[in-house]
């Protein structure tokens, strides 16, 4: 068995370290390494080149490396084979602690007292809502989000999430649809959108749904989080919100162009908080255990688990 391991935008060296410890009975090749196309079996992709993995005569399935299977479709010569979404409990938890950070960090004015502290200001009558009183919204019930509004709902605030199909999860308000959407957008203090990058996504983080956002937040307006993906948000219809008073503030984790542009003028605006798309860092050890495990049981017989749906693109 041979594995193609197609790596951009990051080091690769580490993962196939990592994969050669793990399978060192197998033989794992790069793109510039490949010597014989019809011995590959399966490929790991992170936004690999396009046509890395055409002329596979026996390629049984392509691994994403990371929670995006986006990158994949940017491939016009992407092969007719499954293609695995990551799922994994590190890269989950790890999503979930950057989704409570930063609404907590927004809740308890964290950035104000930073400001504070810097002006050597001592103020104790700034007001402090309970966690019951301010309302999330979370757009995306998949894996990622249904544990992150499972964990807000758990320190207390009032919990509500979005998908494109009915979704049903205890202690959380389920809305679906075109006209859940906009139910669930008008409850919402503080939004947290964790949905795969689609066309029906792309670029709906806009004017018109902040707009739809509620008005009578006890934090003085609605704020944005973004750990999804860049091209769920237009940026420019961020920074026009909250210099209009639509957002309040956001804090972002990724975005239109990666790495952020050093003219963006997200970098300098005080209501913004940005975090180099590391919400949810997929780590060499964690995500190949994972896939060399699904690799063990496909060649056990037992059929491939979170294989994307080419047609809904996730």
């Amino acid at each position: 068995m041979t594995i193609l391991i197609a790596i951009n935008d990051w080091d690769p060296q580490p993962w196939l370290e990592r994969l050669r410890a793990l399978l060192p009975d197998r033989a794992i090749v790069t793109p510039e390494t490949i010597a014989d196309r019809s011995a590959v079996d399966y490929a790991l992709s992170w936004r690999h080149g396009p046509g890395a993995f055409a002329g596979l005569p026996n390629l049984k399935a392509i691994f994403s490396l990371g929670a995006g299977v986006d990158h994949l479709f940017h491939d016009s010569e992407l092969p007719d084979v499954p293609l695995v979404r990551m799922v994994d409990t590190d890269l989950r938890d790890r999503m979930s602690e950057w989704v409570v950070l930063h609404t907590l960090l927004h809740h308890r004015q964290q950035r104000m007292y930073d400001w504070q502290q810097d002006q050597q200001i001592w103020d104790e009558d700034v007001e402090q809502p309970a966690a019951a009183e301010i309302r999330v919204g979370v757009l995306g019930l998949g894996v990622l989000g249904a544990d992150a509004a499972r964990k807000l709902a758990l320190i207390g605030f009032d919990v509500a999430g979005w998908s494109r199909t009915r979704r049903d999860h205890d202690g959380i308000a389920c809305f679906h649809g075109e006209d859940g959407l906009d139910a669930m957008l008008a409850r919402t203090d503080i939004l947290v959108a964790l949905l795969p990058l689609t066309p029906q996504t792309r670029g709906m983080l806009n004017s018109s749904l902040f707009a739809k956002l509620a008005r009578d937040s006890r934090l003085g307006g609605p704020i944005l989080l973004n750990a999804g993906r860049g091209g769920l948000q237009v940026e420019a219809d961020i920074l026009a919100a909250l210099e209009g008073g639509v957002l309040k503030a956001a804090s972002l984790d990724v975005f239109e162009v990666e790495p952020l542009p050093e003219a963006s003028p997200l970098w300098r605006h005080p209501r913004v908080t940005i975090s180099p798309h590391n919400a949810a860092i997929s780590t060499p050890d964690t995500i190949l255990r994972a896939i060399v495990d699904q690799i063990a049981a496909h060649e056990r017989g037992e059929p491939l688990r979170h294989v994307v749906d080419r047609k809904r693109g996730y």
